[in-house]
């Protein structure tokens, strides 16, 4: 029992602790499988720390601002890219459609909060829950501070969010995923998988006849003697490439005269001299047999690396593969895979597939033909792990500043806060980078931890604050609450695929990534793209994704100001 009072005192007097206690047991649980199910890091996390609050823990609050001010940043960081191509570009009828899709969520908690009678504090925790958005908490809290009650109501609807959130986020989750993968296809009268497949073929058009892997794909080299009387013999590099027409095969090296020289595309080959040749493995094997293959170890050991290339040339934003394959910086190259959105989603490599600006793209060749490619299509994103602080100091110091500002309209005082501004300068600093990556950058899983750990560290002190009275605001809240979080999850979810068909005439084979990614649901997108045995689906995930990610956080205070 001594031990036991121990223990409870000690956590008073070092809530540090108690955070780390609730992160650690907060991941733990939302790790937990369930069938097919988790609660995920933040529900793990708020749980935990209401447990952990049961025995009254005092924390600073200025400890969630910070962490959480941290956590908007790289959110923004992360989408902006796509934020400002879904604003300023070809991305412009997905960014409209999750603004519209957005708009709807806000329309169905609004009408759940003011037909149930709930105050500031449960609207903006059913929103919080009902879309799955757990950024808009920081920004809801901000705007209940903001409002102009007193400091109990204040503290009362405050502690009311993490109760509404908990109800909500499981139908929240499940239930989105639910509807997009079985309801939605029946809802658009499509079969996913044969859509998907049918888009792929359309995008798979000027394929060659060798299939997408000869237009990129070189990756093994062999060595050749040159016949006197041969068909390459006498010609210029240029000209004896160009004799294997639409096979892309490359001289990497030649051995003239016994000796290792340098070449360009005009050099003249000689009988007798040696060429190091790339390209398909079928196609070294046809060759072969109309040429020596000699061994020579030396010529052929040529380095290869790896590079991930950040596409920032606005002459390659929007360019389709087929026809980048097709330059003359492609050549030598292996293209492995393209990245894009704040969580690196994988895009189909085919034909048609466009490159925009802030994928990055991962290609293989000698260093010879890579910095080549880098050079015409952006920058080589070489692995660091050093994060360039003063970026990203300086990003949140400007958009706190901006943010901060109030202007007041009929009494009301609008403002971002400083958590929205730094939001916002996260999202402008992201796409610049993009532009001019030079500035510095935030490596991945830096903003993995400014992303994880800052919300979570932030959810965590909202758990443990809230503890103490949660079990009263549930019992104040009830559980009517679940079900209004149902019609909240399911109302623009069931609208949204209809919008995406009638409205924005989106293909079948993307319209239901664009619902999950306007509603941020990352695992509902995957499940569809599972449904699908297809990547296709993610193609209308990204765009939607950066601009409802923005705007769902923001609902946060919108919520607030709407129902006070």
């Amino acid at each position: 029992m001594a031990m036991w009072e121990w223990i409870l005192e000690m956590f008073r007097e070092h809530p540090e602790l108690a955070i780390f206690l609730t992160l650690a047991g907060g991941y733990w649980v939302g790790a937990k499988k369930f069938g097919s199910f988790s609660l995920g890091a933040v529900t793990g996390t708020l749980l935990v720390g209401i447990l952990i609050g049961q025995i009254g823990i005092d924390i600073s609050p200025q400890i969630k601002s910070i962490f959480f001010i941290m956590f908007l940043f790289a959110i923004g960081f992360g989408v902006g890219p796509e934020f400002v191509r879904g604003i300023a570009s070809n991305g412009l009828p997905q960014a409209l459609f999750a603004v519209v899709v957005c708009a709807l969520s806000l329309a169905c908690v609004y009408i759940a909060a003011i037909v149930a009678g709930y105050g500031p504090g449960l609207a903006a925790g059913l929103l919080a829950g009902s879309q799955t958005i757990s950024a808009s908490i920081g920004l809801a809290t901000d705007a209940i501070a903001r409002s102009g009650m007193s400091a109990e109501e204040v503290t009362q609807q405050t502690d009311l969010i993490p109760v509404a959130y908990a109800i909500s986020y499981i139908f929240g989750t499940v239930g989105t995923g639910w509807i997009l993968v079985f309801l939605g296809p029946k809802l658009l009268r499509i079969d996913l998988a044969a859509e998907c497949a049918r888009y792929k073929r359309e995008m798979s058009s000027g394929e060659p006849e060798s299939g997408m892997a000869s237009a990129w794909h070189q990756h093994e080299i062999r060595a050749y003697r040159i016949h006197e009387g041969g068909k390459v013999a006498g010609k210029t590099v240029r000209d004896a490439e160009a004799l294997a027409g639409n096979e892309r095969l490359f001289i990497e090296r030649l051995r003239s005269d016994g000796t290792l020289v340098e070449f360009d595309d005009t050099t003249v080959l000689k009988p007798d001299d040696v060429v190091a040749v790339s390209g398909r493995r079928e196609a070294l094997v046809h060759l072969s047999h109309a040429a020596d293959e000699v061994e020579d170890r030396e010529l052929i050991d040529i380095p290869v690396e790896t590079v991930d290339v950040l596409v920032t040339k606005k002459s390659v934003n929007g360019a389709k593969l087929i026809d980048l394959a097709g330059e003359s910086f492609a050549r030598g190259v292996y293209l492995n895979s393209i990245r894009r959105g704040s969580h690196a989603v994988n895009i189909p490599i085919l034909p048609q597939t466009q490159l925009h600006r802030g994928d990055i793209i991962r290609i293989s060749g000698t260093q010879v033909h890579t910095d080549r490619v880098v050079a015409a299509l952006g920058y080589a994103d070489r692995p660091v792990t050093v994060t360039n602080m003063v970026l990203v100091g300086l990003g949140i110091l400007l958009g706190g500043l901006i943010g901060s500002v109030v202007i007041p309209a009929e009494g009301i005082p609008i403002t971002l806060g400083t958590s929205g501004g730094a939001l916002i300068a996260g999202i402008l600093l992201g796409w610049y980078r993009t532009v001019n990556p030079k500035i510095g950058n935030v490596p991945q899983p830096t903003l993995w931890f400014m992303n994880s750990v800052g919300l979570n560290v932030f959810i965590a002190v909202v758990g443990i604050t809230a503890g103490p009275t949660f079990i009263a605001g549930l019992q104040q809240a009830g559980f009517a609450l679940f079900f209004w979080g149902v019609f909240a999850t399911a109302g623009p979810m069931i609208l949204a695929p209809l919008v995406g068909k009638y409205l924005f005439r989106f293909d079948p084979a993307i319209n239901l990534g664009c619902c999950g990614g306007a509603r941020t649901s990352t695992a509902a997108t995957a499940m569809l793209a599972e449904r699908a045995k297809s990547d296709i689906p993610m193609l209308g995930y990204t765009v939607p994704y950066a601009v409802g990610n923005t705007l769902l956080t923001l609902w946060g205070m919108v919520i607030v100001l709407l129902i006070n």
